[in-house]
């Protein structure tokens, strides 16, 4: 049996650093949360390489006094606790005094610091080994760079995902611990680029506007509510302005962002209805008592055990509720569509032909029996004795109120060409031929034979074949026509575009921002016509006929669902884009005719999966008469 023993200090080093450094963005959030427990009040983080090659984070903090700096980069040891009691009272962000030493355990690691603005130390880790340390001169504070990040960990290394993953997983964290401290001013920075920048004058809103848009922040309402135990300050979204996934939804528990259910839910609660399966944008700050509050409870410290637990999500609920309610929602009469003075000669003011006729019939108008029988032939001779000599001129436009023989108006100069063309092809050229439909369509139409129309009943069709029942729901076919048709579209890339007069706007989080620039060829087949705008925005300029309704409204939760999504391949985006679209598109039942009806059978015959929407959804229900027996219990 192997013998015990115990393991060295390098290689505990490595193991906590497995707990606690996760990834370039780990890093980046111990060495912020070490600032900010110095009373920093600006710090500026830069990555470069997605933090694979370099992390800097430089603050104007109190500082490491010289004889200090080897127990800073060693194993529990701290600043911030001295007995067991202070265990259960942590007013700080960290405690254990293992984000240093876990660093340089697997790192390059230089500190330069200064405690007075005059006299600095610096010194160089790698391996968890002190390399050198020297005095140099420095402002007050401390700039912890960090280096070739798991350069002697390789397996680590190799599971980290793709440089632009890391980087917004970077961009995700700053965030959240901006929301949280907005009497901090905090800067982000990639390989030279400014990514986020907030003033640190304490404003709220502010932040929310450099980190989620103007527009955003312009529609965010103010919570506060408190109690015995509870502080609770934030804002949150109105009901009309929500995202697909809880990303957006921060919560911080004395400045410190946990990842908690049950007050999440409890946010959600306060919207009541209104959301219709979305999640609101919200940041929600919350002090308590740090006695209330347990942290050691996990190696990154983003979930804590709550005490009172309860008491506090009906704190947010009610806050939530009361926010929402004091919202001033504009009346119903001002939301309708305007009324539109000018419609009966819109369109003939676009036309500069002023010898265009309106052929508009009159309201009163009624086609008579005798309207509608074969015009009498009228001898040509007589035709050309009736016209006078000046009509023989060509007229510069068609009379819709006299009646034509000829076809002059109706082939086009190429009618000729395209006949040829097609009486060369099969069958009018005479060859013998297959089935004029493909196999795949022959086997589906097997799958769903021509089906005779029974009737209707409610959101059903009834129809029939042979000896067999079947039962259609007509949403779920038409959404599965319709999502057939959409994804033939994108596959094809035959989007019709719908111009628009003036482009649209959209604003971003830095996160979200990022993470769309290098869809943006993906948004183009998708027939998005957006391009990069700027400061966190994309401009649109045209959008695909398919997307019915608001554009804005209709846009925004399309980027969302693509933010939203962890498909990775391009097929599989187009095909959430149609299957999206079409449960949009086709929101409800309507009222079909008889010759309506048939041809949605008829269509069906040829959908990709006649018995299922993009959803999985059932669409089709067969009965077959043994089926029938059954039912009404015969043998």
């Amino acid at each position: 049996m192997a013998k015990i023993h115990e393991l060295s200090e390098n290689l505990t080093n490595q193991i906590a650093a497995g707990e606690v450094i996760e990834r370039p963005a780990s890093v980046v959030k111990e060495l912020v949360e070490n600032a900010i427990d110095a009373q920093a009040s600006r710090i500026r983080v830069e990555v470069q390489h997605s933090g694979l090659k370099q992390v800097s984070v430089q603050d104007n903090g109190s500082g490491i006094a010289a004889d200090q700096v080897d127990l800073a980069f060693m194993r529990h040891a701290t600043s911030k606790i001295s007995n067991e009691r202070d265990l259960f009272n942590i007013a700080t962000l960290g405690f254990r005094g293992e984000a240093l030493a876990s660093i340089a355990a697997v790192a390059h690691v230089e500190i330069l610091t200064s405690t007075d603005g005059q006299t600095a130390t610096r010194a160089g880790f790698a391996g968890g080994v002190k390399k050198f340390q020297e005095d140099a001169g420095s402002a007050k504070g401390t700039k912890i760079t960090v280096g070739d990040l798991f350069y002697n960990t390789p397996a680590r290394l190799k599971y980290l995902k793709s440089p632009k993953t890391e980087l917004l997983k970077i961009v995700d964290i700053v965030n959240r611990i901006a929301l949280g401290h907005p009497e901090i001013s905090l800067t982000l920075a990639s390989d030279g680029k400014v990514l986020l920048r907030t003033s640190g004058n304490g404003n709220l809103k502010q932040d929310v506007a450099n980190i989620y848009g103007r527009k955003v922040a312009e529609k965010m309402l103010t919570v506060e509510n408190e109690d015995p135990d509870f502080t609770l300050y934030g804002l949150v979204s109105q009901a009309g302005l929500t995202r697909s996934s809880r990303n957006f939804i921060s919560i911080l528990l004395n400045g410190r962002y946990i990842k908690n259910y049950q007050l999440s839910s409890a946010l959600l609660d306060g919207y009541g209805n209104k959301l219709a399966g979305k999640y609101p944008i919200a940041v929600l700050a919350i002090e308590a008592d740090p006695l209330l509050v347990d942290v050691n409870v996990h190696p990154t410290k983003e979930e804590v055990r709550l005490s009172k637990e309860k008491e506090l999500s009906r704190l947010i609920t009610s806050a939530v509720s009361n926010a929402l309610l004091e919202e001033k929602e504009d009346s119903p009469l001002f939301q309708l569509t305007p009324f539109k003075e000018k419609t009966q000669l819109d369109q003939l003011e676009f036309n500069l032909n002023q010898n265009v006729v309106d052929t508009r019939r009159p309201d009163d108008f009624k086609l008579e029996a005798a309207q509608v029988a074969e015009p009498e032939k009228v001898p040509k001779a007589a035709k050309a004795a009736e016209k006078p000599a000046e009509a023989s001129e060509v007229p510069e436009y068609v009379d819709l109120n006299q009646v034509r023989e000829d076809d002059k108006y109706v082939l086009t100069k190429t009618w000729d060409r395209h006949v040829q063309e097609q009486t060369a092809l099969p069958p009018f050229a005479g060859q013998e031929t297959g089935p004029l439909t493909s196999r795949a369509d022959q086997v589906l139409s097997k799958h769903l034979p021509a089906l005779k129309l029974l009737g209707q009943m409610g959101g059903y069709l009834l129809a029939g074949h042979e000896n067999d029942l079947y039962l259609i729901d007509q949403v779920a076919a038409r959404r599965r026509l319709e999502y057939d048709q959409i994804l033939a579209s994108l596959e094809k890339d035959e989007n019709y575009q719908q111009g628009l007069l003036e482009p649209l706007v959209f604003d971003f989080s830095v996160y979200d921002y990022q993470k769309l620039k290098d869809q943006l060829p993906l948004l183009r087949q998708l027939g998005l016509e957006m391009e990069d705008f700027g400061q966190n925005s994309l401009l649109m300029h045209s959008y695909p006929t398919w997307l019915k309704g608001e554009v804005t409204v209709q846009v925004r939760e399309l980027l969302d669902q693509i933010l939203a999504s962890r498909q990775s391949s391009a097929q599989g985006l187009l095909k959430m884009v149609a299957a999206r679209a079409a449960e949009s598109n086709v929101a409800r039942r309507v009222k079909l005719t008889g010759a309506e009806a048939a041809d949605l059978l008829l269509r069906l015959q040829t959908a990709s999966d006649p018995y299922r929407d993009a959803s999985g959804q059932i669409a089709v229900v067969r009965l077959s008469q043994t089926d029938l027996n059954k039912l009404f219990k015969k043998g």
